[in-house]
């Protein structure tokens, strides 16, 4: 397959992607931020408390 046809494809294929709307691409945006600050606090919260369970037994 020539790069020509496979860029051809692809080309033809993007035209069958339903592409989200601005808003929904905004709404997608909010929740994947709020996911990763809410997972990222969860883990400094455990590793703080397990840092100071370390230090107690050490």
């Amino acid at each position: 397959m020539s790069l020509i046809n496979y860029l051809r494809e692809t080309k033809g294929e993007l035209r069958h992607v339903t592409w989200p709307t601005r808003r929904q691409t905004i709404n997608y945006t909010i929740v994947v931020l709020l996911i990763s600050i809410g997972t990222g606090i969860f883990l400094g919260v455990l590793d703080y408390f397990f840092g100071q369970g370390l230090q107690y037994f050490i």
